[in-house]
């Protein structure tokens, strides 16, 4: 029996929708910030006015289970992943911190997001994880993750495109604008 590709595939901004935050954000902060604002990995520099990061930063600790459980899956996502598990090990690694994986989970159980494992590392810095893993591709929207993964690993990282990445990247992060075109790559190459 051969063992199947394994997928490291971030899970906000990818498996769920890049602008899923902004409503709660603008909510919170009476503004009315969209997707295209946000032109950095970073939804303060989007405000039209300064906001103090350490009470935004807060602000969204105190929210982040009820912001977590009630994000919206990205398009597509569902069905191709649940494709995608009959073929390929789907192992969730986020930047997300260990004290939302129930929410997280249940959340993945709702929406009938299939999964093998689910690792919230609390950081950016998803190498150690990819590495332990073995992960042969990774689904990411962070754009300095995507091509620290890619030359790192030397794999194919699948970087899906909003106003916040849109900078260079190497040969082996590939831009993809939704989760039918990231199938229709891992068609080709897996």
């Amino acid at each position: 029996m051969f063992s199947k590709p394994r997928f490291g595939i971030d899970i906000d901004g990818t498996v769920t929708t890049p602008d899923t935050l902004i409503p709660h954000i603008n909510k919170q902060y009476k503004t009315n910030i969209v997707l295209d604002d946000v032109i950095e990995y970073d939804f303060l520099s989007a405000f039209p006015h300064p906001v103090d990061r350490n009470e935004f930063a807060r602000w969204f600790k105190e929210n982040e289970p009820f912001l977590y459980s009630v994000s919206q899956i990205a398009k597509d996502a569902q069905k191709i992943l649940r494709t995608w598990h009959k073929k390929y090990e789907l192992y969730y690694i986020s930047a997300r911190d260990t004290n939302v994986f129930d929410i997280t989970k249940q959340w993945f159980e709702q929406h009938e997001v299939p999964y093998d494992h689910i690792e919230l590392i609390g950081s950016h810095d998803k190498i150690e994880a990819a590495k332990k893993y073995r992960v042969e591709a990774f689904f990411e929207d962070k754009h300095d993750n995507a091509v620290m993964l890619a030359e790192e690993l030397q794999i194919p990282v699948l970087l899906f495109d909003t106003p916040y990445n849109r900078k260079a990247t190497p040969n082996n992060v590939i831009r993809v604008q939704n989760w039918v075109e990231a199938n229709e790559w891992i068609e080709r190459h897996f």
